[in-house]
Formats: C-alpha cells, sequence, structure tokens
C-alpha cells in the first residue's frame, strides 16, 4: 500500500502566507465584523422636533387603531392587503397589541426638512426642550425603544446650525443623566466621505467633553443624493464611508424624494419602487455587506387620511413587502395611519415564512434530510429571518421552539455565529 503523500509547504512558506495575508486579517476583523444581533427596528417615524410630548407614541397608537376601527378593523385591512383569512386574524391580533404597547419603534424629532428655518433663537429653544423631554419619556418609560434627531445637512448653509442643535442635544441629554440606550443620530443630505468624516470628529469631541465612553455616539447616514452613489471620479463614495469610520455609521437611510429630484423623476413618479431607487439601494447594500451597518427603506408620501384611506394602505402595504423581499427591513412612516399598515405587512412577512423557514432550520439542526439541502450560510439567513420576526413581534418565542425545535439563545447563535463564537471565547 502507497505511503501517504506528506505536506510539501514548509512552516516558513505559511508563515510567509500568513505575513501576506496579515493585512487582509486585520481588515476583515476591523471592517466586516457582521451584524451583531441587536435588534433592529421595522420602521422610524419622523415628527417635527418641537411637536414631541412623551405622550406622543400612546397619542400615534390610539389615532391608529381608531383610524383603523373607523374603516372595518384590522382583520379587514388584512383583507385588503390580499392576506389569506387565517393570516389577517393572527397578523389582526398582534397587530392591535403593537399598537397599544409599542406604536413607534423608532422615534425621530426632525430639525430639517420636517422643522425648517425658524431663526437661531427658536431652534436653540426646541433642541434645548427636545432633550429634557426625550430625557423625561425614557425616565418615564414612555419613549419608543430607539429615539433621537435628524438635525440640518453639512453644506455650508446650514452646517453651523447642524452642529448647533446636535450640541444642545446631546449636551442635554448628557447633564440629564445617563444616554437613552437606544439614542440615534441621523445626518441627512451626505455629499461626499469628508461630511461624514467630519461628523466622526464632531461626535467624538462630545463623547470627550461629556467623559462618554470612544465610540458612544454613532450615528446614521441619510443618503440622499446621487453624488454619494457614484463619484466625480467614477467610484462609489458610500462603499468608502464604513472604512471611513469604522464602528461609527449604524445604519444607511434611503431618501427617496431627495435622490429622486435630484436625477429630474418627475414628481408624479417619484417612489421607492421607481428603477433609480431600486439601483441606489443595491449600491447600499453591496457598499455595507457584512459591515454590520444596518438599511433603511424611504417612505411614501401618499398618507391614508380622508377618503384615501384604503388605497393608501394597499400602497403602503405593498411596498412594504417589497422592501421586505428585497432585504430592507426597516422604512420611514410619516403619519399615525401608516403603523397598522405597517406592522400588518411586516406581520405578515413573517408569519408567512415561519412555516417554511422554521422546518428547514429543523432539518438543518437535526441533520435530517428534507426537500432543501441548506449550506451553513442559507442556515444563518433562515434563523435571522425567524429571529427578526421574534425581535419585531410577529413571532412568538413558544412557535419558534415548536417549529423548529430551537430557543431564542440557540436561534440567536445560528443566526450570527460570529458573535456567539467571541462571546464564548
Amino acid at each position: 500500500m502507497a505511503a501517504s503523500p506528506k505536506p510539501s509547504l514548509s512552516a516558513g512558506d505559511l508563515a510567509n502566507i500568513d505575513g501576506q495575508l496579515a493585512a487582509t486579517d486585520r481588515l476583515l476583523e476591523r471592517n466586516y465584523p457582521g451584524d451583531d444581533g441587536s435588534r433592529q427596528p421595522v420602521h422610524t417615524v419622523y415628527v417635527p422636533a418641537d411637536r414631541f410630548t412623551p405622550s406622543l407614541a400612546a397619542d400615534w397608537g390610539a389615532q391608529a387603531l381608531a383610524t383603523a376601527e373607523a374603516h372595518g378593523g384590522l382583520e379587514r385591512l388584512g383583507w385588503l392587503l390580499e392576506q389569506p383569512l387565517s393570516l389577517s386574524a393572527a397578523v389582526a391580533s398582534r397587530v392591535a397589541d403593537k399598537l397599544r404597547q409599542e406604536p413607534i419603534e423608532d422615534l425621530r424629532l426632525d430639525f430639517e426638512d420636517g422643522y425648517g428655518d425658524r431663526g437661531d433663537e427658536a431652534e436653540d429653544s426646541d433642541a434645548c426642550t427636545a432633550a429634557r423631554q426625550v430625557a423625561e419619556a425614557v425616565a418615564a418609560g414612555t419613549a419608543p425603544p430607539f429615539i433621537g434627531i435628524r438635525f440640518k445637512c453639512f453644506e455650508s448653509a446650514t452646517r453651523a446650525r447642524g452642529l448647533r442643535t446636535l450640541d444642545l442635544f446631546v449636551s442635554g441629554l448628557a447633564e440629564a443623566g445617563e444616554l437613552p440606550q437606544g439614542l440615534v443620530l441621523t445626518l441627512p443630505k451626505v455629499t461626499t466621505v469628508a461630511q461624514v468624516q467630519a461628523m466622526g470628529y464632531a461626535v467624538s469631541r462630545l463623547e470627550e467633553i461629556h467623559s462618554l465612553p470612544a465610540g458612544r455616539l454613532r450615528f446614521e447616514v441619510q443618503v440622499e443624493t446621487p453624488q454619494l452613489i457614484l463619484g466625480p471620479d467614477g467610484s462609489s463614495p458610500v462603499a468608502q464611508l464604513p472604512h471611513a469610520v469604522p464602528g461609527r455609521i449604524s445604519a444607511l437611510h434611503y431618501g427617496t424624494y431627495d435622490y429622486s429630484a435630484s436625477l429630474q423623476i418627475a414628481a408624479e413618479h417619484q417612489s421607492m419602487e421607481h428603477p433609480v431607487a431600486d439601483f441606489a439601494k443595491e449600491v447600499m447594500q453591496l457598499a455595507v455587506a457584512g459591515t454590520g451597518i444596518r438599511l433603511s427603506d424611504g417612505s411614501t408620501n401618499i398618507i391614508p387620511v380622508g377618503a384615501n384611506v384604503e388605497n393608501a394602505w394597499r400602497l403602503h402595504g405593498r411596498l412594504v413587502q417589497r422592501s421586505l423581499e428585497r432585504g430592507y427591513y426597516q422604512g420611514w412612516d410619516l403619519h399615525p395611519a401608516q403603523l397598522p399598515s405597517r406592522f400588518a405587512a411586516t406581520y405578515a412577512f413573517y408569519r408567512q415564512g415561519l412555516p417554511a423557514a422554521a422546518a428547514r432550520l429543523r432539518n438543518y439542526v437535526e441533520q435530517t434530510e428534507g426537500g432543501v439541502m441548506d449550506e451553513p450560510a442559507t442556515a444563518r439567513a433562515l434563523a435571522a429571518f425567524v429571529l427578526r420576526g421574534v425581535q419585531c413581534g410577529a413571532v412568538g418565542a413558544h412557535e419558534v421552539q415548536a417549529l423548529a425545535g430551537v430557543g431564542i439563545p440557540q436561534l440567536t447563535a445560528l443566526a450570527h455565529p460570529r458573535l456567539a463564537a467571541t462571546s464564548n471565547s
């Protein structure tokens, strides 16, 4: 019998290869950590900053429920969204609970387009009031899990004003006590990498001034300009952002109307599903893949009010479903009456996909032959899908245990194995 061959590469050869790839190893470790497994909100609600009160979330929930009841109830909404009857009943019950208990997952007090230019004195006052009221809402337990502000952009005309509002708000929160766990800061209308680097400097200085841990202040970048998708040298600035300020950016948010208008799309055809929107969002997906930075779709300005409620619900529900199918698990809502269709479409997406995903996940975990042979990457996607459903309230942990045979800790480890390996090391 012939002897087994021995390796030909020496220890020196292997060390040489390790040396060649050391920079790659550092890049992957630092810049591509993957998703951290924490909850991502399914939406962001925008309200003018001066309209926020600690009861705003509950008020929106009550208005959303009232609108649904005035139009036949949440089960009728399921019918409008063409959901099967059995699915619609399960979704309606969960949406009703959601609108009573947590109607807004992520709230942004807007000092930009939704606020306008009211003069420095008024905006200073409103920024300080916003900080105080957010602190009060967090202390009282009435604040959404994620909350923060959108300030004016870093173009020359509004830069100083935007920075001042950011400073007053963060400083006010810091003086009130510990910052909200779900604090979110949003930088709009970004056109260059330099603007994001300037934001990185601003938040690092605020951390130093207020004795906050380094990296505590992260921020979202709104992708609203074509210059961020394709730069003057033919490169994609948005793809450079995660690496220009590693660990600082929490999410990229697509801005439907500013982006569409910049490309001369007629107002009638500006939409989250226009081809120019799809192209920009696909570039955004590629830019942040593996970085841990989340993505959010934009909004529709067709609001469910007056005689237009049911048509607007159909449109909104379809757009939410479309975003979810394309890997955009978050979007913007602008009115209380959009909450029923947001949650109805989102919950239906997860509940409808749960049985098949759970069955495939069980087969993978138990190494049972089924109709699909899933690889580890697909198993991660299956687990992440189910986990998102649990985190938003569409699916119960007991359902996952019954269908997939796994508890939430194991589900999380399957969805984010790198995170699990790090925590166990």
